[in-house]
């Protein structure tokens, strides 16, 4: 057991229309003593268009909220459950080191909120936390549920393990799988597991994110799988809104948070997993799994 304790960050996302992301994670990480302190006073990361209008501006908001942790809680650890977020960071925390002008800009901007970025706040996923401080071990003797109905497609996102790979392969990662795998899931070989949603290009050009989004799904399907775990706000988004523009779909399929497969093998109540936000709703694998 870790017992340990981290920052969390949950971003803007994760607190609207991701809020089942962060009611299951809040249960699970709760179950695995594994203590979330929410940053006071956060802001959003930066992570928009907004960084190719004014970057120091972009840096200086994910800046802040590094700054804020580095001061209200030194030496901690930070989690960021959205994909988007977390790049966000170590992109902010990377260029901070590596362009002196945009560091300027930034203290600069910093200084006048009466801050200071110092760069020692590690930041983390998610996945990785549970992955690498607990343990597939840990995990397998904590599963009360076994997942065996469950024929999971594994998606990453390309955010997540790019360009960065913190902790996994950039382009074949394998933490979900072995997460699923410990679980008691089937998981299928998926072989977009990193290939990109399409982002917020749905809204803006429709047509070409749906194309990005059908790929993603009926592959999937193809592949056998019954569900599609992700890690990522958007792409859980793009995934289970669009499925009834998709042609050639067949029957629905449920796009689930791996917090939420999580916490159903850990014997947490469905209802306080936020199932019902979704659009596909999970109830016919749901029942499978209840056996």
């Amino acid at each position: 057991m870790s017992g340990k304790s981290y920052v969390y960050y949950p971003g803007c996302s994760v607190k609207g229309s991701a809020r089942q992301y962060e009611e299951s994670l809040l249960l699970v990480f709760r179950e695995l003593a594994l203590e979330l302190v929410e940053l006071e006073d956060w802001n959003c990361c930066g992570s928009s268009l907004y960084s190719g209008v004014d970057k120091v501006g972009a840096l200086a908001l994910a800046a802040r909220n590094l700054a804020l942790a580095e001061r209200a809680h030194p030496g901690k650890e930070i989690v960021a459950p959205c994909s988007a977020c977390y790049l966000s960071f170590l992109k902010a925390k990377d260029y901070m080191e590596r362009y002196p002008k945009l560091r300027a800009g930034v203290d600069q901007a910093l200084r006048a909120a009466g801050l200071e970025y110092r760069g020692r706040a590690r930041v983390r996923h998610p996945l990785e936390v549970v992955m690498t401080d607990l343990g597939v071990e840990e995990l397998k003797r904590r599963v009360k549920r076994p997942l065996r109905s469950l024929v999971a497609a594994p998606y990453y996102g390309c955010q997540t393990t790019r360009p960065y790979a913190q902790f996994d392969h950039p382009f074949f990662p394998e933490s979900l799988d072995e997460l699923l795998r410990a679980l008691g899931a089937e998981v299928v070989d998926y072989p977009l597991k990193t290939k990109c949603c399409g982002s917020s290009i749905t809204g803006m050009a429709e047509q070409t994110g749906l194309g990005l989004v059908s790929a993603l799904l009926l592959e999937a399907q193809r592949r056998g799988a019954n569900a599609i775990v992700t890690v990522c706000p958007l792409c859980q988004f793009n995934l289970d809104c669009y499925q009834g523009k998709i042609a050639g779909l067949g029957s629905p399929i449920p796009v689930l948070y791996f917090t939420q497969a999580l916490g159903l093998a850990l014997g947490l109540p469905e209802k306080g997993l936020g199932f019902a936000r979704a659009v596909v709703s999970a109830e016919p694998l749901l029942a499978g799994i209840r056996g």
